[in-house]
């Protein structure tokens, strides 16, 4: 679809002109000859570029402006101001009021050209879509072939009748591919080839030669050029376009919308500054033949100003100006970080050598005499300009550099970090394991002596009390009240090695099955007690059974056991609304805040052992089978208001873990009954 340009100035002749070439370079165009007709157009269609004169019959042009910025249809549109109005502050204001582009009458159609497919591109360089082909031929009747035929395969076209408009072109939009005649007015499709193998930003660029000469060598010189591939014009549309889908394969993949260089055969501005109206005039007409647009300044101070609005690819600066003289000018225009690196070329009537060193020192990167022959002139023009592109070629490649170091060693520091981490966890692990097996070992073995500890200490009791005095009694009482805590403690210690050990096999689980089954227990081992248990139906997670019941016979085990000195004691094991939190309840004994942290630290009790006995295990086994579902638990209360032990068991997720969970799923494993701990 080609793209719109709402053409706004009040001369007949501008319209049809500017039409006519925007029409020929695949533009839709609008035109419109008063700000009413604009504002009538705008309502109607959203243009991709708007050229406004500032001079209306019924509206000053940069109001307009500032009303097309502010609507939704050219908000977003590319605005280049097309006046004869030299004034920089006309420009300044324009500029400032949110034009892209500043172009003065008389125009160089083929540089507005050029600027406005610049302007799109670095504008719609993050979008997609098909590749861009340049064709470069002066036959009209073939260039149109061409142009069908490629579009019809889904690329955009562009093109140009001379080599010389092509190379501007080509600057301006940087195609994907050129497509050259051999035989063109002016310089020649070899010439063409050349000139863009020698630019740093189109090098890259594949380009296909036509030609309709006979001769043996054609082919030989095309290639010999740089062409990537040589095509007669006799040949078959379809071959052609073969062609160029196999140049366009092999091309190396460039940087698209790249604003850091700027290529050498794109639209170029330069700022002339001199307090002489006359000699700006003879700047601009030799510079405007080599298709440069030349703004004029006649001052320093305007220099200074423009240059924070307008963006210029070389500066001419007179030497001896009245007011801010073209040294000041110069240092200024040097110690500014936006425009330092601008080449800056100093022009002076003054033959003797101090004021060139002087102008040099000031910052200037050339100094040449004023003369009424430019030539000398404009070659300097594009040295610098060459020169630029050259360093900025070089910054960027610099850059990219740094970057691939800077990304290299991001990787090896990343890489090297794995490997420290997998050393480091691999030797948790291990360490991990040999302190379960010497937990379990430990624990195992201390069973044996306590068990006989116990065991002669009950023999003696029953068989020699009368022998034993009250005294004798009470300690071998003591001795077996320690042996029997210490074997509780031994079986807390083996449950909480087991759960670190042991496999995990999640399923689908019914926790509150077990809470009640938790529940009938407890109340079958103290009969006695009247304790109001609620547990909430259809409570379930993703979790080991046997495990979940370890952590419920802790949590409400514990909550049993701190609610003995409560009159009407109550427990709840519920959820919160979304199934993800779930929570076990009491209006028992509680405990201070302030020393939360502690409770699933082993062995940290917040109670007398005399007041509620236990050996602070239970805790940190609910805490370790929590982690290792991936879940987390705290807890809330307050001294004298109960308790609430809040837990979470997320979901398994296949996808995310590449677990198959059939297998899982079919196995079962016994319910286990584990020792009830404290907090």
């Amino acid at each position: 679809m080609s793209q719109t340009v709402l053409i706004v100035d009040d001369s007949l002749t501008v319209r049809m002109d500017l039409a006519e070439a925007f029409q020929a370079a695949g533009f839709s165009p609008l035109l419109c000859a008063t700000g009413a007709d604009a504002r009538e157009a705008l309502s109607r269609v959203n243009p991709d570029v708007i050229i406004l004169d500032i001079v209306l019959p019924d509206v000053d042009g940069v109001d307009l402006l500032e009303e097309i910025r502010r609507s939704p249809a050219g908000m977003r549109a590319v605005v280049v101001i097309l006046s004869s109005e030299a004034e920089v502050g006309d420009r300044i204001r324009g500029l400032r009021t949110g034009a892209d582009e500043y172009v003065g009458k008389p125009y160089d159609i083929a540089y507005l050209l050029a600027k406005v497919q610049e302007l799109l591109r670095s504008r719609q360089s993050g979008a997609t879509g098909g590749t861009t082909i340049l064709v470069i031929d002066d036959s009209a009747t073939f260039r149109e072939a061409l142009r069908t035929a490629f579009e019809s395969a889904g690329h955009r076209v562009l093109t140009a009748a001379t080599g010389e408009e092509g190379l501007r072109v080509a600057g301006a939009a940087r195609p994907d591919a050129i497509v050259v005649d051999g035989v063109l007015p002016g310089i020649d499709g070899a010439t063409v080839v050349r000139r863009i193998r020698l630019d740093a930003v189109l090098r890259d660029v594949p380009c296909l030669l036509l030609t309709a000469s006979e001769d043996a060598g054609a082919e030989l010189r095309a290639l010999d050029a740089g062409a990537d591939t040589f095509v007669r014009k006799e040949e078959d549309l379809d071959v052609i376009l073969a062609r160029l889908t196999a140049v366009l394969r092999r091309a190396t993949v460039r940087a698209r919308g790249d604003a850091e260089t700027q290529s050498l055969l794109g639209p170029k501005k330069i700022l002339a500054v001199d307090d002489s109206v006359t000699y700006l005039h003879e700047l601009s007409d030799a510079l405007t033949g080599e298709g440069y647009d030349v703004v004029m300044a006649r001052s320093g101070e305007e220099a200074i100003e423009l240059l924070a609005v307008q963006t210029v690819d070389c500066i001419l600066l007179d030497l001896i100006m009245p007011g801010l003289g073209g040294r000041e000018t110069c240092r200024r225009i040097k110690a500014a970080p936006i425009v330092r690196d601008v080449p800056l070329i100093l022009l002076t009537a003054l033959e003797n050598r101090e004021a060139m060193i002087q102008g040099l020192a000031a910052g200037a990167d050339d100094y040449i005499s004023k003369s009424s022959d430019f030539e000398v002139l404009r070659a300097r023009v594009r040295a610098q300009i060459r020169r630029k592109q050259f360093e900025d070629e070089n910054r960027r490649i610099r850059e990219e550099l740094l970057r691939k170091e800077l990304e290299a060693a991001e990787a090896r520091a990343a890489r090297e970090l794995a490997e420290t981490r997998a050393i480091l966890v691999e030797e948790l692990e291990r360490k991990n394991k040999e302190l379960e097996a010497f937990s379990y070992s430990v624990s195992h073995d201390l069973r044996a002596p306590l068990r006989s500890i116990d065991g002669f200490s009950k023999a003696l009791l029953e068989d020699c009390a009368e022998q034993l005095n009250p005294r004798a009694q009470d300690y071998l009482r003591r001795v077996r009240a320690a042996a029997q805590r210490m074997g509780e403690l031994i079986d807390d210690l083996l449950e909480l090695s087991r759960v670190g050990r042991a496999d995990l096999r999640r399923r689908h689980t019914s926790l509150s099955e077990i809470a009640h089954s938790v529940a009938g227990e407890l109340r079958k081992s103290d009969p006695g007690r009247q304790v109001e248990i609620e547990v909430r139906d259809a409570l379930t997670a993703d979790a080991d059974k046997r495990l979940m019941r370890v952590v419920l016979e802790n949590l409400i085990g514990n909550s049993w056991k701190f609610t003995v000195n409560v009159p009407d004691a109550r427990i709840e094991f519920g959820s919160d609304p979304d199934g993800n939190e779930f929570y076990v309840r009491d209006n028992g004994a509680g405990f201070d805040m302030a020393y939360a942290d502690k409770l699933f630290r082993p062995f940290q009790r917040l109670h007398s052992d005399a007041a509620f006995p236990g050996t602070g295990i239970g805790l940190a086994t609910v805490h370790r089978i929590v982690d290792r579902h991936g879940g987390r638990i705290w807890a809330e209360g307050a001294v004298g208001a109960g308790a609430t032990f809040y837990f979470t068991v997320p979901p398994i997720r296949p996808e995310r873990l590449g677990i198959n969970l059939g297998p899982i799923i079919s196995q079962t494993s016994p319910d286990g009954v584990g020792q009830r701990a404290t907090r």
